[in-house]
């Protein structure tokens, strides 16, 4: 009985410190003020590897993947229907707590249409689609950190993913 309870506790422990690693270090953290939407290509996509019932492809413009001082990969991620039609989102990862935001969507209408509120979700919640903990996984975020000092390195990284990474 007694290695029963030293198990337990042991797992207690252990399930205790992966919870203290995904509180934020930084309670005094804010987000800087959001550039704009940039504006996109679709041409030049560096897609997503999704799981093969996701019909829509899914791919970042490169040239709006930006790391910003406060910690966050921003980008436009484009959605392309079997059809042709288009949709985009303008996104942030923020890695170190393993959150993603959608600040504006891109439709039919060819404008941007900001989120009155936008609020910071679980990369692995229940979103609508898991391309956020996609892309922060093949290249965006290493652990807790942006993957790379730079928007380009993390392109290289999503168009040349390392050996073993099973893509």
């Amino acid at each position: 009985m007694r290695i029963k309870g030293v198990l337990g506790f042991g797992l207690l422990l252990a399930i205790s410190s992966a919870f203290a690693q995904l509180v934020d270090m930084d309670p005094d953290w804010k987000e800087l003020e959001v550039p704009p939407p940039p504006a996109f290509k679709t041409d030049g996509l560096v897609y997503v590897d999704m799981p093969r019932y996701v019909t829509v492809k899914l791919g970042v413009d490169p040239e709006t993947l930006r790391i910003t001082n406060d910690g966050i990969v921003r980008y436009v991620m484009v959605a392309t229907s079997p059809s042709g039609s288009t949709n985009a989102t303008y996104e942030g990862i923020r890695c170190l707590t393993g959150e993603v935001k959608t600040y504006a969507r891109y439709g039919t209408t060819g404008k941007w249409n900001a989120l009155a509120d936008p609020q910071w979700k679980p990369l692995n919640g229940n979103q609508p689609s898991l391309h956020a903990l996609a892309l922060a996984r093949q290249g965006a975020c290493l652990g807790r950190s942006a993957a790379a000092p730079s928007a380009e390195a993390i392109i290289s990284t999503l168009k040349n993913p390392p050996r073993g990474s099973g893509r």
